[in-house]
């Protein structure tokens, strides 16, 4: 789908069930069917990979050696780069972006081999398209492989027998240490299924990914995304994306290839503007999609956790009142971090007197308001007192000046100014009534002094601000984490000043030294031609500038999770707070979001529409799409599940399972938990396992993990033994944390009690 066009429909896709090796009917449509069970068989329909027509051998081949080539002459260019002079100043700068660009590319070439091959289309002219992680072009201009990503490339994962979209056949390769293991075809024209008598399977290469075993980090699905999932991947980033699904339907495959997606294809989501960031909800998240991104050439790209914003993370506790959680999770304390500033941007209410050795001038309370003013609205209050104080000043030299002039001594102005901003008296007065401020201070002031929060919040009740009361010293909490991101954007860097002054003291002293040795050098070069032509040159105001080494100059590392981000993809979005809502928007001015949730899986519920709590936090453009098909959960295991989220949630989204694969959920007592594991270790050789309870569970095994139901949400395994679940509590939480716990499976559900 291009820009601009409006998102296919994502609804149940009627499923037809194995037919043979010579027919390939697919998705056929979009309809309210249910669909039948895939049985899946131990292994597909048996090929002789020998069999492969020519045209692809030769392909491969083609792809193989432009791929080699092209990483050596990348490698070469390289060197050259590396070894040759840095130059000075642009010359400088423009050598490492070509660095960084060529060494991006060589990284890209020698991450992939042939494999890149996704598959090829043949479209109904007769012409095929080799589809690739990357795209590749020949010498003499001819594609070797379409980027997945591209407008022609489409066609490869949006065809159907419902809408062709001009192809004819469509074939995937599967890959093992660089060979085709396996390869799958589909037909879409008449014609095709009687020209191409080989082997045709009936969704193969999405059944068989679907039973495949699951590893420590996800698997790569993008020769199989299905047709309404990359709708959405390339669906326009002008707007807030909701992408709202249950448990098993690609939310987060369809989350990370949007993420490359935009980077590759839409202007809006340049690096240069800030780039895509993707927050997950915990680190096991993140560590299980670490791969993914970069397996489709996107290396960089930023990740996080909402956490991992706010420094006070680290020794952040669990709010233990949920009802003090409530009241800090909402939009109107984020408002009041704003008032807490703004009550100490107060200008003073007496005139004042300023005195130096050359003059008197009062200043007036209209004048300080006036300089208070200057920076605008809502700008960062420490950065900006610099500029309060330069404006005080020039109010104060506006009414020196006409004494000035009507004397003639306006030689004295520069030496008026230095003696101005330097005046003790309207340093203190500025100090007062604008001082710098530290975020920590500020929301620890709002929970130890009623009367600053009730001025600050005046919607609060007197209950609430005694329940939101505590001692300044008491240790921060995950509630407070949003508000204290609030008041350090709002406060800005309380020490730019001080570095910036620090910064001209060196430019000046580099300029002088500078000026110092052109001056010797002129020295010794007058009287002759050519030195005094290179003098004129050295002495421009361009080259000086250029010799100067900005590098060598103290700045702060820049925070790169402090945005602005032209696109933020949030995965498990239901659980967000209106506080932590703010913290995104801050840093996305453009309010291009991709939404990932499902709000079935709210802890705490959610009772609203998507539109009406993005909404209410500040997200007016709005579109949703929705995934109804499980592709994860065997039927097995959601016919468990199932009635777990609707004893809580009647009205639950639950997702239709595709496939059943005859493995009915198992329950037994703890005293099991040990030799179920040992069993499953033994029998299954690959894949990985996870015991979730309210306590983690600690394994010596690297393909067991113990995680409870909060942490073990976007995650997936083969084999998931959930232990005393009835622990998980009663109400909306503990049916929802059942629920995530039991759909984390793949293929088998173990249920163990005391």
């Amino acid at each position: 789908m291009h820009p601009g066009s409006e998102i296919r429909n994502a609804g149940t896709v009627k499923l037809i069930g194995h037919v043979s090796s010579r027919l390939s009917i697919g998705a056929i449509g979009l309809t309210g069917e249910s669909p039948r069970y895939f049985d899946l068989p131990l292994r597909l329909h048996a090929k002789h990979i020998g069999e492969l027509i020519d045209a692809d051998n030769e392909h491969f081949a083609l792809v193989d050696r432009f791929l080699r080539r092209a990483a050596d002459e990348q490698s070469q260019r390289l060197d050259h780069l590396l070894n040759s002079p840095g130059g000075i100043g642009q010359a400088s700068m423009d050598r490492d972006l070509e660095i960084h660009r060529v060494s991006d590319r060589l990284r890209m070439l020698r991450r992939f081999s042939v494999d890149a091959c996704l598959g090829r289309i043949e479209l109904d002219s007769g012409e095929l398209l080799y589809i690739g992680r990357l795209g590749l072009t020949d010498a003499e201009g001819v594609r070797l492989l379409y980027d997945w990503r591209s407008p022609a490339a489409e066609p490869f994962f949006a065809a159907t027998h419902a809408n062709p979209q001009g192809v004819a056949t469509r074939r995937r390769y599967r890959w093992q240490r660089g060979a085709v293991v396996d390869y799958w075809d589909e037909a879409f024209t008449a014609a095709a299924l009687v020209e191409h008598q080989g082997a045709l399977d009936d969704q193969s290469a999405f059944i068989a990914s679907l039973g495949s075993t699951r590893s420590p980090q996800m698997r790569d699905v993008l020769a199989t995304i299905a047709s309404d999932q990359d709708a959405i991947i390339r669906a326009e980033s002008t707007c807030s994306l909701v992408v709202d699904g249950g448990p098993g339907t690609g939310k987060t495959v369809v989350a990370l290839h949007r993420a490359a997606y935009l980077l590759y294809a839409d202007p809006r989501v340049d690096r240069r503007r800030g780039g895509v960031l993707v927050v997950g909800p915990h680190q096991p998240y993140l560590s299980y999609v670490a791969d993914v991104l970069p397996s489709l050439g996107e290396d960089g790209v930023q990740t996080c956790t909402l956490a991992e914003i706010v420094v006070e993370r680290v020794h952040a506790l669990r709010e233990a009142d949920r009802e003090v959680a409530r009241l800090k999770s909402s939009v109107g304390m984020i408002e009041a971090v704003e008032a807490a500033v703004q009550f100490y941007e107060e200008p003073p209410r007496q005139p004042m007197l300023v005195t130096t050795d050359m003059a008197e001038i009062w200043l007036s309370v209209d004048d300080w308001a006036s300089a208070f003013e200057a920076p605008g609205p809502a700008a960062a209050h420490n950065e900006v007192r610099g500029e309060i104080r330069d404006e005080l000043v020039a109010i104060l030299l506006d009414k020196v000046d006409e004494e000035i002039d009507e004397d003639g001594n306006i030689a004295s102005t520069d030496e008026l100014r230095g003696a101005l901003t330097a005046n003790e008296d309207l340093n203190d007065a500025l100090n007062r009534a604008w001082p710098m401020l530290e975020p920590t201070e500020v929301i620890a002031d709002l929970w130890s002094v009623p009367a600053y929060l009730r001025r600050c919040n005046p919607s609060l009740t007197d209950a609430e601000v005694k329940l939101l009361t505590r001692p300044t010293e008491a240790p921060w909490t995950e509630s407070d984490l949003p508000l204290l991101d609030a008041a350090r954007r709002r406060l800005g860097d309380a020490h730019l000043a001080e570095r910036e002054r620090e910064h001209a003291k060196t430019i000046a002293a580099e300029r002088e030294h500078i000026e110092r040795i052109v001056d010797d050098f002129s020295a010794e070069a007058e009287g002759d031609e050519y030195g005094t032509g290179l003098v004129t040159m050295l002495r421009g105001e361009d080259f000086v500038d250029a010799l100067i080494d900005q590098a060598g100059l103290v700045r702060p590392e820049p925070d790169a999770l402090a945005g602005p981000f032209a696109h933020i993809i949030v995965d498990e979005a239901q659980e967000l707070t209106d506080a932590q809502w703010q913290m995104l928007i801050a840093r996305c001015p453009s309010r291009s979001f991709t939404i990932v949730g499902d709000r079935a899986q709210a802890r705490h519920g959610f009772t609203e529409t998507w539109r009406q709590r993005l909404e209410r936090v500040g997200l007016s453009e709005v579109r949703e799409a929705r995934l109804s098909l499980n592709y994860r959960t065997p039927a097995e295991i959601m016919a468990v599940a199932e009635p777990a989220i609707r004893s809580a949630l009647p009205d639950a989204n639950v997702p239709q399972s595709v496939r059943s694969n005859g493995q009915e959920v198992v329950y037994g007592s703890i005293s099991d938990l040990d030799s179920t594991l040992a069993d499953w270790l033994e029998s299954e050789r690959e894949g990985t396992a996870c015991v979730i309870g309210r306590s983690q569970y600690a394994s010596t095994n690297e393909r067991v993990v113990g995680l409870t139901p909060e942490l073990a949400k976007g995650l997936e395994f083969d084999l998931v033994v959930l232990v005393n679940p009835a622990e998980f509590g009663n109400g909306i939480e503990g049916s929802v944390d059942r629920y995530v716990a039991m759909t984390r499976a793949t293929a088998k559900l173990v249920i163990l009690t005391d």
